[in-house]
């Protein structure tokens, strides 16, 4: 059975499903399964555009080649494609290129998906949850793609080739999702992707850019997620780290709070702290304490097991954990 037959068989669809619900405890969306109906529907051009956009299937894709697969000795499941900065709620499906792009399924309770995150592990920008479905994160790709190589064409590169490659591809997703969406190019990125995202006063502003769901009172008081200034936001929080009394009261009066009733200063300080730990000891165990409190309050256990198991392995050279296929 080749790959792209995989990606289509129902039972293995259902074999790996049951893993991911199992191990991570998060109930597949129906986003995903159509990201599969695309996959399965390649063909040699299309496999070749996706290639060149650097776009490749990852993490818990992986259990498709094998959805019984199992760890290296010592080492979790749960950690397999998991960054050392990748919050408890980011499950890896898709890698993307340089500078360790790569996209997650988001999940605020460990249950459902509440959308695609995707960040540069390799840089210091956060994470974008700017699209709602696995398609709509490779449509967003498609189109910068598009709008680059009008550039190089306008320069006099030969590009006939490639644009012929990536409109098969984008034919081949707007069959099954964003077919709504007539723009290309710039046009499509001006439409969908480059505006400021709204304010969501359902969220509180966090570190790591994501926004945390919880319905507390934060000892900072801190804005709605996108309703804070980033930089002055970064700032504070990053003097507030390099000083050990200071970052020791925040993390007194967040696990007061939690006993007290209100976990959502020990969520949001937890992965502000799991964010920014930068390999520092006391940062990593603070932020494994806190967001323990946090997911044990709230009721997210699946979100309290995969916290704990990336604690024991943050220290990980490399995030393929999985035994090679016999």
């Amino acid at each position: 059975m080749t790959e792209s037959e995989r990606y289509g068989d129902p039972a293995v669809r259902e074999a790996v499903a049951g893993r991911i619900a199992m191990e991570w405890g998060l109930e597949l969306p129906g986003s995903f399964f159509r990201f599969l109906d695309f996959l399965a529907a390649l063909g040699p051009a299309e496999e070749r555009a996706l290639r060149d956009l650097e776009l490749a299937p990852y993490g818990v894709m992986d259990l498709f080649a094998d959805p019984s697969a199992f760890p290296r000795e010592g080492l979790d499941i749960r950690v397999h494609g998991r960054y050392y900065r990748d919050p408890p709620e980011f499950l890896t499906f898709l890698h993307g290129g340089s500078d360790g792009l790569h996209h997650g399924l988001w999940s605020d309770d460990g249950r459902t998906c509440d959308g695609v995150a995707s960040y540069y592990s390799n840089d210091g920008d956060g994470i974008e949850r700017r699209h709602r479905t696995p398609l709509e994160a490779v449509r967003a790709r498609i189109e910068r793609a598009q709008r680059d190589l009008a550039e190089y064409a306008a320069d006099g590169e030969d590009v006939h080739e490639r644009l012929a490659d990536l409109g098969r591809l984008r034919a081949a997703l707007t069959g099954v999702e964003t077919g709504e969406r007539t723009e290309t190019g710039l046009a499509y990125s001006d439409a969908y992707d480059s505006r400021r995202p709204a304010v969501d006063s359902d969220r509180i502003t966090t570190l790591d850019g994501a926004g945390a769901l919880v319905p507390g009172v934060t000892a900072l008081d801190r804005p709605p997620h996108n309703g804070a200034d980033e930089y002055r936001f970064g700032t504070f929080m990053e003097k507030l780290f390099e000083d050990a009394e200071a970052l020791r009261a925040a993390r007194d009066e967040a696990l007061r709070r939690a006993t007290a009733g209100d976990p959502s200063e020990a969520l949001v300080l937890g992965r502000d702290l799991h964010w920014a730990s930068y390999g520092e000891p006391q940062r990593e165990e603070y932020a494994r304490e806190l967001l323990a409190v946090a997911y044990r309050d709230l009721d997210r256990p699946s979100l309290t097991t995969i916290a704990a198991t990336h604690h024991r392995h943050r220290a990980l050279a490399h995030v393929d954990v999985l035994r090679p296929a016999r």
